[in-house]
């Protein structure tokens, strides 16, 4: 059989620890290939750019071809990966390792995670990996459970149309409690805005906020990372709430129309 390719980007930018470290361990399971932002696109969620060229640059390591820079988003790096710079369609897309969790609310603001989202969009296995740490990161952890869940979706292991969202915690790995498969949370930051003048008498802000945390139920990803395990979390990308159907169709206006 050939060998795997695997398909690896971010958003904390092409440059970041954590994507290296995240090559270096893909590098045992198939041929990787590195597509990420040129620069840090956190919190840019599911972002295209349509109205723009997107820009691409080789970048080299120690005189060797390391991957290609996109002046674009981590959704625009899987699309253009896919549809143009790889010969061939890619076996797996993984994203990360991230520079801090994403759980609960946070989800939908992750580049990281939406950049495996766009992965089973486009028909893809996708893992999205991050590490909940800020500061002294050491991802070497981290790439030891990307490198295993890697693994076990190249072998089939996971379902079209879903991406893995895996949260470890800043541990030594000998104090990690285990894995467990979670459920998305409800934490949540409640920002806040600090208002500041600059020298130039210009009004503007920082925003700041802190932590709401789910309700205490290691079912949930937040929970279970803060409790000390690997959280993995299935995703789709269908955001019906099919709870509500029922309940909604129910509401006059669906069978009598607006009058």
């Amino acid at each position: 059989m050939p060998e795997p390719t695997i398909l690896i980007t971010n958003d904390d930018g092409i440059y970041s620890k954590g994507i290296l470290a995240l090559q270096q361990s893909m590098r045992s399971l198939g041929r990787t290939v590195v597509v990420a932002p040129e620069t840090e696109k956190s919190a840019v969620g599911h972002a295209i750019t349509i109205s723009d060229p997107i820009r691409i640059r080789e970048i080299t390591r120690g005189g060797s071809f390391a991957g290609y820079a996109i002046g674009g988003t981590p959704a625009d790096c899987v699309k253009l990966g896919v549809k143009a710079l790889l010969e061939n369609r890619p076996n797996l897309i993984v994203s990360g390792i991230n520079r801090g969790a994403n759980v609960g609310m946070s989800i939908l603001y992750s580049g990281t995670v939406s950049a495996a989202t766009e992965g089973v969009i486009l028909g893809v296995p996708s893992i999205a990996v991050s590490l909940d740490a800020w500061i002294d990161t050491d991802y070497t952890y981290a790439a030891e459970v990307a490198h295993e869940f890697a693994s076990i979706v190249l072998g089939g292991g996971l379902s079209a149309g879903t991406a893995l969202n895996i949260n470890v915690p800043d541990k030594e790995k000998g104090t990690i409690k285990g894995i467990r498969l979670t459920k998305q949370g409800d934490s949540y930051y409640e920002e806040e805005f600090d208002r500041r003048v600059d020298p130039r008498q210009r009004i503007y802000y920082w925003m700041d906020g802190r932590l709401v945390e789910s309700e205490e139920n290691l079912d949930l990803d937040d929970i279970a990372l803060r409790e000390g395990y690997v959280s993995v979390t299935p995703l789709h990308y269908n955001l019906t709430d099919h709870r509500s159907l029922a309940e909604l169709d129910k509401w006059s206006v669906f069978e009598n129309g607006i009058q």
